[in-house]
């Protein structure tokens, strides 16, 4: 006789849906540093907090490590890849060279809409209600969508990669200079379509934000 409650085998497409669902789940924890760097991460407790068998776990693991948040020690497994000053000073390098890029652009065409669209956005940072983590994921959104207004879908992919390292490093250095001050002034700038004081805007805005997590890395 058949057992009509027997769990049937998942699907190619369910398969590749649940370990995509666990690959966002665990990097979204890297980022808030629910999972720290340096630390070794077990298959087992992770997929029971992640509701899952451990493939999914490993595949994922597989695929965040060829994105650089984790590390493979053989016969170990795998740890959250630590973070070093040289990380942080080439993250910020490359940051600068994206983001100068991205306001150089959107100077030249940014629209009235646009700019409220962005000023709505540096408002909810200003909310002295808001939880740190809705004022990082706002400071992100401000970012990206400056990438995206530049029209350059490459330029947008990369600064989204760039931007998680960079909420991740926010989250765990909880002393943050408020980036809105910043923002403001980078806004200014674009609505008076001035490219090179945006760009010089923008570079003064990230130099600090760098200077503050070298300090506090160091220290």
């Amino acid at each position: 006789m058949i057992d009509i409650h027997r769990t049937r085998p998942k699907t190619k497409a369910e398969q590749e849906s649940e370990v995509e669902r666990v690959y966002r789940t665990l990097k979204s924890w890297l980022i808030e540093a629910r999972l720290p760097p340096g630390d070794f991460l077990s298959e087992v407790d992770l997929a029971t907090r992640c509701k899952t068998s451990r493939t999914p776990i490993r595949e994922a693991f597989s695929r965040l490590a060829q994105d650089g948040w984790l590390t493979r020690i053989r016969r170990k497994g795998y740890l959250v890849t630590p973070i070093s000053i040289r990380d942080i000073v080439e993250l910020y390098e490359y940051r600068r060279i994206l983001e100068c890029f991205v306001v150089d652009k959107v100077a030249q065409s940014a629209s009235h809409e646009q700019m409220e669209e962005l000023a709505a956005i540096v408002r909810l940072e200003e909310d002295p209600d808001a939880k740190l983590s809705d004022i990082l994921a706002a400071s992100s959104t401000f970012h990206l969508r400056l990438a995206e207004l530049s029209a350059n879908q490459r330029v947008r992919n990369q600064l989204a990669l760039v931007l998680c390292y960079v909420r991740r490093l926010d989250t765990i250095c909880t002393q943050t200079v408020p980036g809105w001050i910043g923002h403001k002034e980078i806004l200014s700038a674009l609505r008076g379509h001035q490219a090179e004081t945006a760009k010089r805007v923008m570079a003064r805005h990230i130099d600090l934000s760098r200077d503050k997590m070298l300090r506090l890395f160091a220290a």
